[in-house]
Formats: structure tokens, sequence, C-alpha cells
């Protein structure tokens, strides 16, 4: 089973990350935390790797009604969404929201997956749209 929603883009690291976050904003997400994985990794183990950020992401509503349904699928909630170099270009990826109906296997929450996945898939889209026109 796939667990992510994926795109390459060959749009630089760094405007990469500046657009994920507004095509997020404009799909009603709020980026709450940011782990920068490339900077932490160097300062901590000394270990170089490629760009790597993690923006945790989450839509409030989407969020409430999930957690009203089942209070511990705040551990499922794809609120991850990571931005990394990948060889010459750049992946963006997100949980496929259907993972937290799969692992809880609680029907009640395939709506809010359902809305999650449209809201992700159409920020993910515009980023390979906007890609395309350079």
């Amino acid at each position: 089973m796939r667990y992510d929603r994926t795109v390459h883009l060959d749009t630089d690291f760094a405007t990469t990350v500046t657009r994920t976050r507004d095509a997020l904003a404009e799909q009603g997400f709020g980026i709450l935390t940011e782990i920068d994985v490339t900077a932490t990794l160097k300062a901590k183990l000394d270990h170089d790797m490629e760009d790597y950020v993690i923006l945790g992401a989450c839509n409030p509503p989407l969020a409430q009604r999930a957690l009203e349904t089942d209070r511990s699928i705040g551990l499922l909630l794809p609120c991850n969404v990571v931005v990394r170099r990948d060889g010459d270009r750049t992946a963006v990826q997100a949980l496929d929201p259907s993972t937290m109906v799969a692992l809880s296997e609680r029907e009640a929450l395939r709506p809010v997956a359902e809305e999650a996945a449209r809201r992700l898939d159409a920020a993910l889209a515009s980023l390979a749209a906007a890609d395309a026109d350079g």
C-alpha cells in the first residue's frame, strides 16, 4: 500500500518550500511546525544529507472532525508534508489521508480523509502547474 502523495518538480528547493507553504495555505492548511532535517542531522550527528524539511501542516476544521470521531487519530492525522531534494529535482510528499482510515479501521473517518485528500491533491497539483509554467 502506498502511503504518500508525491509530485516531483524542477523548481529549486528554497522556492519549492515557499510555494508549498502557499499552496497548502490556499487549501486551508496552516504550518504549525517546520523541521529542517538536514540542519538537525548536521548539528547533532555531523551527518550531511540532501535538503530535507518536514512541514507540520494542519487544517483545523478537518482535524477537529477527525478528533471528534477518534481521539487517538491525532497519531495518524495527515499533517506532515515533506519537501526534499531528489537527485536534481525536488519532491513534495504528503501522507495519503486514506492511511488513517485503513489503519484505524474507522469508516466514520472516510469523509474527512476524502476531503483532506482533495485539498492535498489540489495543493500538489498547483505546485506541478506552477513548475510547468516556469
